[in-house]
């Protein structure tokens, strides 16, 4: 613009606005962007754990969730707590009887009391006797007894809901009966755990502390933490179900009353223990610290069945293992895993049957019953398949030894071939199997 003698005039350039379409688009981009922003935030402060540490079950889920997910999710990852895993559950044996057996002189059992004024820990090994319950405080002592699922059906049957897990994974269900303030102390253990509990309430701590200490006491046989710290507390009731995968430390204590727990052990062997029993192939030895892991572990196919996924984690576990043609592996660790932590051992028949006083006894009607020391597992090869029981090696098609290791008692009834009841006679008079006529109702 110019002034009158013609310079430039100093005025202002005017002020130019954006149409108004263009400034009401801006802002409606702008707040957009802001909402979805105050949404993502939400969802954060809202979203639940990925992988909570605590689910309810039913009778149809006892894991609160299907076993593929847990598997995935949890085992050998992270702890779980599953409230209501089993809906009204009654104990299957009684704490007289539990306290009958720890007398027995095949029974594993220990007795442990806690002087809490002293911190002193005394703990008596089985058998036990009378005098040894008679003389317990009124609280503070527990009894362990293991290997329980051997000695009563009823307990046995618990195992029915971890099928699963492969058969040969799972160890024993070890029961404890404490009396108020009675437990073994914070520990930690090298194999994945399930605790049941089946009367009264126990207080259970855990801590899932990565770096969280691991020394022992000096000072007791007991292999207790010298430090613990939790991170959770829970009371469990009757039904609650306690998940631990190895190497976490815990504590449970017994609350308010009598209280039983059903504890559910894998069996998670060493590399020592495995080298130990390899040392008749190989003669090399590795370290104790580290075990037989399945963290990838899918639900079992076939019972019994050590698969081709279980040699692969062996051949991991065993770097020099892999020097091994797959049928000496799968030889070797059959006969391992279904000796390995087995406290005893079917005994042969004094007098062996012969195959036509089987043959006549099957044709009865005669179930076989698998002796409940005698742990079973099988595997595939290219000329059918071998079963493994307590050590041995056992020739079988593979529909006979998946239902050798699902079946308690196998009914079989006479299709057999000539190869099949040649097997079935070597298990009878080795012990493995008992023939048994059930009763008419």
């Amino acid at each position: 613009m110019r002034r009158n003698d013609g310079q430039k005039a100093d005025y202002p350039a005017p002020l130019i606005f954006p149409p108004p379409t263009y400034v009401a688009t801006v802002y409606i981009a702008t707040i957009t962007r802001i909402a979805a922003a105050a949404r993502r935030y939400n969802a954060r402060m809202t979203k639940p754990a990925p992988f909570p540490i605590e689910v309810r079950g039913s009778a149809r889920q006892p894991l609160g969730m299907p076993p593929a997910q847990f598997l995935r999710d949890y085992w050998q990852k992270r702890p779980l707590l599953i409230r209501n895993a089993f809906p009204g559950f009654v104990p299957p044996v009684e704490p007289d009887d539990l306290a009958g057996l720890a007398c027995e002189d095949g029974a594993l059992s220990r007795l442990i009391v806690h002087d809490e004024k002293r911190d002193r820990w005394t703990v008596k090994t089985g058998p036990l006797a009378e005098a040894d319950f008679a003389g317990t405080p009124p609280g503070n002592w527990t009894l362990l007894v293991q290997d329980v699922d051997k000695w009563d059906a009823d307990v046995a049957q618990l195992l029915e809901h971890f099928r699963f897990l492969p058969s040969w994974r799972v160890d024993d269900v070890m029961v404890s009966y404490a009396e108020p303030g009675g437990g073994v102390g914070a520990h930690v253990d090298q194999y994945d755990v399930f605790l049941l509990q089946g009367l009264g309430q126990r207080h259970w701590a855990i801590s899932t502390d990565p770096d969280a200490p691991k020394d022992f006491r000096p000072d007791i046989e007991l292999k207790q933490l010298a430090q613990f710290e939790p991170t959770h507390e829970w009371l469990l009731e009757p039904g609650d179900m306690l998940y631990l995968p190895p190497g976490v430390p815990h504590d449970g204590v017994a609350f308010g009353g009598p209280c039983m727990t059903f504890s559910v052990g894998m069996r998670a062997p060493s590399q020592a223990e495995l080298t130990g029993d390899l040392a008749d192939y190989l003669a090399e030895r590795l370290s104790e610290e580290q075990r037989y892991a399945d963290p990838d572990l899918a639900p079992a196919r076939a019972a019994g069945e050590i698969d081709k996924a279980a040699l692969a984690r062996l051949k991991s576990a065993l770097p020099f293992a892999v020097a091994l043609d797959e049928a000496s592996l799968r030889d070797w660790f059959g006969r391992f895993i279904t000796r390995y932590r087995n406290a005893q051992a079917p005994v042969p028949l004094d007098k062996p049957l012969t195959a036509a006083a089987l043959r006549r006894q099957l044709d009865a009607g005669a179930h076989l019953l698998r002796h409940p020391w005698s742990r079973m597992a099988w595997s595939r090869g290219k000329d059918g398949a071998t079963l493994y029981a307590c050590g041995h090696a056992y020739p079988a098609t593979p529909a006979l030894a998946e239902a050798l290791c699902g079946q308690r008692a196998y009914a079989g009834g006479h299709d057999h071939s000539d190869a099949e009841a040649g097997t079935l006679l070597a298990l009878v008079n080795d012990g493995h199997l008992l023939p048994h006529k059930p009763r008419r109702r």
